[in-house]
């Protein structure tokens, strides 16, 4: 029940279990059976229908109000409260039905598009680090008695990904640094690197988003041309832990790589 005493009964979620697949087969040339291709899943259609009960009609018509504009044509967040609470940003993609039964009470249905398939946790996971690095330690001549004392800074972290699907994270690297790479190594040993051919500036931003392939330089200036993808763009896969290392050509202390991803799940 909301601030106005209006309460929302959700009875229906259909399409949150799963989307529909694409998928292409080859018949065989004089054999039975085909040749399977790629498959891959295709966007989330989402049918919410309830029912909203109001202590009055004008706290009704506020209600109907309030779910057309929640039924936005531009990207919203649907948060769906399970053991685990999952989100997709979804679109309005067809005509809302709002049907009221009494003065106090309404039916309604929305059908909403989620047009990535997957299912994201709703926190969201960091981790930072800069340049790999070792500072302090020993140093000559060497008087007894000896003490040890360094910082060693490793330029890696670990990314989990507790989802079913693998996820795309981003990058954020903040200058000054010389060109750098990151470095995206798998459970199995695979590493998936991004290498940029350019240098960043102290106060320069670059933002590297896996999902949408885009490269923007301080949040206005595509710098798409200037990254490197030889393996394809990093992920993390399901039910696995990323190793995520940040590397250059030169060293400066003031470099910085965060990056940020949600599990995600089919």
């Amino acid at each position: 029940m909301d601030a106005a005493g209006v309460a929302w009964h959700l009875q229906e979620l259909e399409g949150w279990d799963g989307s529909e697949v694409r998928s292409e087969y080859q018949g065989r040339e004089a054999d039975h059976g085909a040749w399977p291709g790629r498959v891959y899943l295709s966007e989330r259609p989402i049918t919410l229908a309830g029912k909203i009960e109001a202590p009055d009609l004008v706290a009704l018509d506020d209600a109907m109000e309030q779910l057309r504009a929640a039924a936005a044509l531009t990207a919203t967040t649907l948060t769906v409260y399970e053991t685990v609470p999952k989100q997709a940003v979804v679109r309005r993609s067809g005509k809302p039905l709002i049907r009221p039964i009494t003065d106090r009470i309404a039916e309604y249905s929305l059908l909403v598009t989620a047009a990535d398939p997957r299912r994201y946790a709703t926190s969201l996971q960091s981790g930072t680090t800069g340049l790999p690095s070792t500072t302090g330690g020993l140093s000559v001549p060497l008087t007894p008695p000896l003490t040890l004392s360094a910082v060693t800074v490793s330029g890696a972290f670990a990314a989990p990904n507790v989802g079913t699907m693998s996820t795309r994270p981003v990058f954020i690297i903040s200058g000054p640094v010389t060109q750098p790479q990151i470095l995206v190594q798998q459970p199995d040993g695979t590493v998936q690197s991004l290498l940029y051919s350019q240098s960043l500036a102290a106060g320069e931003q670059l933002v590297i988003d896996c999902d949408s392939h885009s490269v923007v330089l301080d949040g206005t200036a595509s710098r798409r041309r200037w990254i490197s993808t030889p393996a394809g763009w990093p992920e993390i896969p399901a039910s696995s832990t990323s190793t995520i290392q940040f590397q250059s050509v030169a060293y400066d202390a003031a470099a910085m790589l965060t990056a940020q991803w949600r599990s995600a799940w089919l």
